[in-house]
Parts: C-alpha cells; sequence; structure tokens
C-alpha cells in the first residue's frame, strides 16, 4: 500500500485483529479481517485492497505490524483500538 487512490476511489474502513475485538465494526459496514494469529494478522494486511482508507487494530495486531506501520508509511491511516 503505497499511498492513497485516485480520489475517485471511494475510501473503506477495514478492521483487523480477533474476531471477538472486530466483529461488530461489520454493523457500521467496516470489512472485518478477524485473525488470531500473527501470521493471520500480517496475511490480513496483506490483503487489504487499495481503496481501504483506514485500518482499525486490536493493540495485539498492532504489535504484529510494528515494523509495517513505521514513519515513512502515509496510507492507509491506522487507528489503534484501546
Amino acid at each position: 500500500m503505497a499511498g492513497p487512490p485516485d480520489t475517485a476511489v471511494r475510501s473503506t474502513v477495514a478492521a483487523i485483529g480477533a474476531r471477538v475485538r472486530v466483529r461488530g465494526f461489520a454493523l457500521a459496514g467496516a470489512r472485518v479481517l478477524a485473525a488470531e494469529q500473527p501470521d493471520e494478522v500480517r496475511d490480513a494486511w496483506r490483503s487489504l485492497p487499495e481503496e481501504v482508507g483506514l485500518v482499525l487494530l486490536t493493540p495485539e495486531a498492532a504489535q504484529v505490524l510494528a515494523d509495517d506501520l513505521g514513519s515513512e508509511r502515509t496510507w492507509p491511516l491506522v487507528a489503534v483500538m484501546s
């Protein structure tokens, strides 16, 4: 995910992490990517489509992706649940 998509593309929201923590976001229209194990978290992150503009992560998922969430990355926006 190099940068924001063209402005003609609508941005969507995705949530990655333990099913029990992310499943409710589907009610708000988010793409839910349940991932219990570190490899599942990494696969979910890599599978995000270009139109995802905001990713909600559980703290555990954020820890797994710490190296991928460096300061050089600008897209998508990431929020970590508390």
